[in-house]
């Protein structure tokens, strides 16, 4: 089985070498996702139980976009829903198709490079954070505007399944790769469609947008630059100052989102939790590099 790990490691760098020799053509574009698809077909058929799974866990998913669009419906009208539609089926499909193309990562760890059976709750409990990020997404492209209640109860749901999955996941013995890419995909795409949420209702300065995006975009670019560019991944876990600058962030947003009856409380929180916040948002990334600087001298 590490012999089976080592030749897929392999595979993928000899996929990266040459997109980069022919200087990222379309043509080697092309290429090398074709082959990178064939390989994930491999491993979905090689391992029946886990395809099985990754097929109950999209029929779930698509059962509960579903239920939200029948909640659209019923309780702000069906044009609305129709205009959700395209989106959220969208965002849906590839969120599934992600998952699966990922499935070669669902393995016990780099050492035995065992594969997991089934995706497990831990990731499917990320996929519910991600279905929520779709949902919001699917608004926005529909150009619906989402009202402060529901932006608030999809974040509340984010945040206990942030909380759950690793919980899960570390109580189980059920970390994996595929656990930390979709769980770091899922927290940006709805921090970032609730970031775009509060711009579009006037609560959240232009500027400050771009600073919590940055959080995110930075460590990806740098991810996405070493592994096309070098074909070596650049390690971005969890350092203590970026769960700092996680939750102070959250704590921010729920301060903005907080029903007008807590309207009080929200305006003597905002400026404290503000300064805090963008203190965090600097000191996350500049730990992370610090973190591989030393990786790559040691």
């Amino acid at each position: 089985m590490a012999s089976t790990l080592s030749d897929e490691n392999q595979f993928v760098v000899d996929l990266l070498t040459t997109l980069r020799s022919e200087k990222f053509s379309l043509r080697a574009w092309m290429r090398f996702l074709g082959r990178s698809w064939e390989m994930s077909c491999r491993t979905a058929h090689d391992n029946p139980t886990l395809k099985r799974s990754w097929m109950r866990v999209s029929l779930f998913m698509s059962l509960l976009a579903i239920a939200l669009l029948i909640a659209c419906a019923v309780f702000e009208g069906l044009p609305v829903a129709l205009h959700i539609l395209p989106g959220l089926l969208c965002c849906v499909v590839w969120q599934q198709s992600d998952l699966f193309w990922h499935l070669g990562l669902n393995r016990r760890s780099q050492l035995t490079g065992k594969l997991f059976p089934v995706i497990g709750t831990a990731n499917i409990c990320t996929q519910l954070r991600g279905l929520g990020a779709c949902f919001l997404f699917g608004r926005l492209i529909g150009g619906v505007t989402t009202p402060t209640e529901v932006a608030l109860l999809i974040f509340l749901g984010g945040i206990v399944t942030d909380i759950l999955d690793g919980q899960i996941a570390r109580c189980t013995c059920a970390q994996s790769k595929l656990g930390q890419i979709t769980d770091s995909e899922a927290d940006f795409c709805l921090y970032l469609a609730l970031t775009i949420i509060l711009l579009q209702h006037g609560v959240l300065p232009s500027w400050l947008g771009i600073v919590m995006l940055l959080r995110f975009l930075i460590p990806l670019l740098a991810a996405l630059a070493s592994y096309f560019l070098f074909a070596h991944p650049v390690r971005f876990g969890s350092t203590i100052w970026g769960k700092y600058a996680g939750l102070a962030q959250s704590l921010y947003f729920f301060v903005l989102l907080v029903p007008t009856q807590l309207v009080f409380l929200a305006n003597w929180l905002n400026a404290p939790l503000l300064i805090v916040t963008l203190a965090l948002l600097v000191a996350a990334p500049v730990a992370q590099i610090v973190t591989n600087m030393k990786e790559v001298y040691a």
